[in-house]
């Protein structure tokens, strides 16, 4: 049976680059993808692109609110 050496794992005070900055450009890119897709469904719904535009941001807002134990 073949073996297998052991990785090191490098303690938290010495990592190159913190959690957040590691997934940051993902989160941001599929914020894009999923703001592109809402978009289109709504102008595919008829909307204009004022209302769609709108409507993303009040949900945007709300979700922010929401994530703040806030209430609009």
């Amino acid at each position: 049976m073949p073996t297998v050496a052991a990785t090191p794992i490098t303690p938290p005070d010495q990592h190159v680059v913190t959690a957040r900055e590691a997934i940051e450009p993902l989160y941001e890119k599929l914020e894009l993808q999923m703001e592109s897709l809402v978009l289109s469904a709504a102008l595919e719904a008829g909307w204009s692109s004022d209302e769609a535009t709108e409507a993303l941001a009040a949900l945007r807002l709300q979700d922010a609110l929401s994530t703040l134990g806030r209430t609009a």
